[in-house]
């Protein structure tokens, strides 16, 4: 067991600092229930300043929406309690399906929006004339919290997001620095890349989250496109190190061992790469220049081919790998940073684009809009008194873990620490509070189990449980300015909150029995469709968007597969479609400046890549590709060899890309590639 360091410590005080604060302020003020502010502070707290202000403001923002949209829609529906209920599930629904669009903290805006109405309409059902003082209320309790939370980690010893920021950057950098390592040494030149490997792509996802709170911390703001720029480098050296391994892999495949020449130059790369991330900028230009060196001036046979597409990944690797240890070090001067001159400029890098599964997005909303829906009216036709209570948590447990593959056995873990926050609470109000009097004693007992939690929330896997006990159990304590409990009225209230949770778990499992396996299925499945789409001659224009979508559906799909047991899922290797996708568009960049001849052979091998993916996408199986479409790819390379224009090196190399990814395990053809050669067959090597 790890003990928590000086900063765990350090946090925890800070947020119960900010929650007692919040307390005192909305208790002196005599709001209504002043324990909303307390949990609001538990509910943004993070480490880093500028997460717990971008955090605070979303939840400001969605808070304010949710009570003007009750403010709107309990007068107007308060005699049709029915529609009322539908109104709100759907209201609840649709702004859940907004939030899963927006794959940033931003999105906490629309999901909180989304179940703040059945958090300030529902209970007020009965005395609509209120509802504007409730919601005003409410919203200057959230406010308040908020505000007590933003300012306390600002202004006592701020911990910047740029510190994360460097140190993910640094274990990222030391990942791939590893796997490179690997490959230029021979370990790790492989046709196909590790799933372990692949892993780096979903790691990006931690990046991008806090990236996107850089501009909510005073001391990162200037580093704002930097970070971008970086992040972009990041996801563009995946694929080129993964089609390096694959090249230097045929190379000792065909040759048995490499050129000495070549060899000597993989070791200094090798050597450049362990120095750390203080190589000297000046080494990167002289490996530049020996790799120019080097390389074929003609593509003289198949061997000459790869030799020249595995040196211009290895420059483009050094280039990019200066980039990012540029654009490091300016993020981490901070402020100060300011304009820089890329090295790698031949290549557009990976864009920002998503990948989105629309369909059970749809469906993860619509079954919450039904499952509260479906609670609102049992509700209503029992009668039940504390019944809201029941509709509110399932509202907030359903679209809680809505973007889940699983959300019953995380909605089980917060019923059962919902439970035990029930029992602390009991304890605290029929067995210490009657004995407190003053604030500074209520301080005092809150002390022990609110600093323990706060020291939980900084540890990712305590995170969620520390929350929910922190936020359940200041809100079932229910603190006022004025001690007056009813043990009735307490049993009332947490048995329906538990009923609710009760209830959405029990509905989650009957309407999401399906797991990670038809997602990992699903995004398999849109990455062979957006291939085929691509080769079909839409998105040409659009390389790295598509290489962006690509791998952010790696990057969802690494951690399914790490958590299912699939043969057939195995044996996709998501950065060799990344590879393919980028040789597609070459192809359809360049087929244009090509003899009508060349360009044909070019079309069928287009038209084969169409066919396998459109196969696979029927099939849902990972079909191997046809004989027919090496033929195509044979045709094309040895009439694009006899091109002259200067779009011909790009032609070649994207077609070897795609014959290496298609059929690694193929010889390459025989014969030679240059003029005098032409109008001889190209054979194919035996096997």
């Amino acid at each position: 067991m790890i003990l928590p360091s000086w900063r765990d410590w350090l946090f925890s005080a800070k947020a119960f600092l900010a929650s007692m604060l919040a307390l005192y302020i909305a208790l002196a003020f005599d709001l209504p229930r002043p324990y909303w502010a307390m949990a609001a502070v538990y509910v943004v707290a993070n480490p880093l300043a500028g997460a717990t202000s971008s955090k605070g403001l979303y939840r400001a923002f969605g808070t304010l929406i949710g009570a003007s949209a009750a403010v709107f829609f309990v007068p107007l529906f308060v005699n049709a309690p029915e529609l009322l209920s539908l109104v709100v599930a759907l209201w609840t629904g649709c702004l859940l399906y907004v939030s899963m669009l927006d794959r940033t903290p931003r999105s906490y805006v629309f999901m909180l929006a989304g179940y703040s109405l059945p958090l300030i309409a529902l209970p007020e059902v009965g005395a609509p004339e209120q509802i504007f003082d409730v919601a005003l209320a409410r919203s200057e309790e959230i406010i308040i919290g908020i505000t007590c939370a933003t300012v306390v980690g600002a202004v006592v010893f701020p911990t910047s997001i740029g510190t994360a920021l460097s140190t993910r950057i640094t274990g990222w950098l030391d990942d791939a620095a590893g796997w490179a390592e690997e490959i230029l040494r021979g370990e790790g030149a492989l046709p196909v890349t590790p799933l372990r490997r692949q892993k780096l792509a979903a790691d990006i996802s931690g990046l991008d989250l806090i990236i996107s709170q850089l501009s909510y911390d005073a001391a990162t703001r200037d580093v704002v496109p930097h970070a971008r720029e970086l992040r972009g480098r990041l996801l563009m050296l995946l694929p080129l190190l993964s089609s390096l391994a694959d090249r230097l892999h045929a190379l000792k495949a065909q040759e048995g061992a490499l050129s000495p020449e070549f060899a000597t130059l993989l070791q200094r790369v090798a050597d450049w790469l362990a120095r750390g991330r203080h190589p000297d900028p000046a080494e990167a230009d002289a490996l530049i220049a020996a790799m120019k060196a080097l390389r074929p001036e003609e593509a003289a046979d198949w061997d000459a081919l790869m030799r020249a597409s595995a040196l211009d990944r290895l420059g483009e690797i050094v280039a990019l790998w200066s980039d990012c240890l540029t654009l490091t070090a300016d993020i981490e001067r901070g402020q100060h940073a300011g304009p820089w001159r890329p090295r790698f400029r031949h290549r557009r890098v990976v864009g920002p684009a998503r990948h989105y599964d629309f369909g059970l997005m749809l469906f993860s909303a619509g079954s919450t809009v039904l499952a509260t829906l479906v609670a609102s009216l049992f509700w209503i036709a029992s009668g039940w008194s504390n019944g809201a209570s029941a509709v509110m948590m399932t509202a907030v447990a359903c679209s809680f873990f809505a973007a889940m593959d699983r959300p019953a056995p995380f909605i089980r873990f917060m019923a059962v620490w919902c439970g035990v926050s029930l029992v602390v609470s009991g304890v605290y109000l029929f067995g210490i509070l009657p004995h407190v009097h003053d604030f500074e004693m209520l301080v005092l007992v809150f002390a022990p189990p609110f600093l323990l939690l706060g020291l939980m929330i900084p540890r990712p896997q305590f995170t969620m449980l520390a929350m929910l006990l922190a936020v359940n159990t200041a809100s079932f304590v229910a603190m006022q300015n004025r001690y007056s409990v009813d043990f009735g009225t307490f049993a009332n209230e947490g048995f329906a909150a538990m009923a609710g949770l009760t209830f959405a778990f029990v509905w989650t499992v009957a309407t999401r029995p399906f797991g990670v396996e038809i997602a990992a299925r699903r995004l398999v499945r849109a990455g062979w469709a957006d291939l085929a789409q691509t080769a079909s001659g839409r998105n040409r224009g659009d390389s790295e968007r598509l290489a962006g979508r690509m791998l952010d559906r790696l990057g969802q799909l690494v951690p399914r597969l790490a958590a299912i047991e699939d043969r057939e899922l195995a044996k996709v290797d998501g950065f060799a479609e990344v590879r393919i996708g980028f040789n597609i568009v070459e192809l359809q960049k360049t087929r244009r400046a090509v003899a009508a001849e060349a360009r044909a052979a070019i079309d069928a091998v287009l038209a084969g890549v169409v066919t396998l993916y459109r196969t696979r996408v029927a099939s849902r199986t990972l079909v191997p590709p046809p004989d027919e479409l090496c033929v195509a790819l044979d045709d094309a390379l040895r009439l694009a060899a006899h091109q002259e224009h200067g779009e011909a090196r790009r032609t070649l190399d994207a077609l070897v890309g795609l014959r290496r990814v298609f059929f690694p395990e193929t010889p390459g053809p025989a014969g030679g590639f240059l003029p005098e050669h032409r109008g001889q067959p190209m054979l194919m090597a035996a096997e």
